[in-house]
């Protein structure tokens, strides 16, 4: 599947397509791949850390790209989004997303490949802050890919 090695993206879940997210060529528009990122996001990290606080702790989308490699439709067998943590920096981790299907053959059709980084922030003073080492710990021991 285009040098992805599909074993490092531990996270999985299911996308529900909606009629809404078709565009007149009936697949799925290209803005809404970013909404099933940020749908993905919310679920993943709580995935990874239990010990995750939204009202205390909270990032910021600095960068987020999508390269698209099929259409998906509203008849896609199986619609899956697939996350990893690819790498940690001091204040910030980048997320990688694919979006994928089952073909009739049972093999995988990759849709979309997404990458996304994330800025820690702190609420009340609106700075930039260093990942809390709880979650940088979180992410690693959820992550065995990572080292």
């Amino acid at each position: 599947m285009n040098n992805i090695n599909i074993e490092d993206y531990k996270f999985a879940m299911p996308i529900s397509i909606r009629w809404n997210d078709l565009d007149p060529l009936a697949h799925v528009n290209n803005v809404y791949y970013f909404e099933y990122f940020q749908i993905g996001r919310g679920h993943y990290m709580h995935a990874v850390s239990q010990q995750w606080d939204w009202q205390k702790y909270m990032f910021v989308i600095a960068h987020i790209e999508c390269d698209y490699f099929k259409e998906l439709s509203l008849t896609a067998v199986n619609p899956t989004i697939k996350m990893r943590t690819s790498s940690l920096g001091n204040k910030s981790f980048e997320i990688e997303y694919l979006i994928t299907s089952t073909a009739k053959d049972g093999s995988e059709i990759l849709h979309a490949k997404g990458n996304s980084v994330q800025v820690m922030i702190d609420i009340a003073v609106k700075k930039s802050i260093e990942i809390p080492d709880w979650l940088r710990k979180d992410i690693i021991d959820y992550e065995p890919a990572l080292i």
